[in-house]
């Protein structure tokens, strides 16, 4: 029935590079650890508590069972010296 409507099933299998419940899970983890708990007085200090949680928590610190309980960088950085390179500039 999708297809003759020319609609695409959704491609969530696991392991299947389209699958969006990585994102899903980030954005998940993102609100309940930061957004829910702050009020934000202006868009820059908005921008400064994203950047805080991503680049110092995040990647940095908290572990992520997606990649065998290690911080993202510390994943990123067994992967080959050139990925050690920061996540981002």
């Amino acid at each position: 029935m999708l297809e003759r409507q020319g609609i695409e099933q959704s491609m969530s299998r696991r392991g299947n590079c389209l699958d969006n419940a990585p994102m899903e899970s980030f954005s998940a983890s993102f609100k309940k650890e930061s957004v829910h708990q702050a009020r934000f007085r202006t868009c820059e200090e908005a921008r400064a508590a994203v950047f805080d949680y991503i680049e110092v928590f995040y990647n940095r610190q908290r572990l992520n069972s997606g990649v065998g309980y290690r911080t993202p960088a510390k994943a990123r950085a067994a992967m080959s010296p050139e990925a050690a390179m920061p996540l981002a500039a």
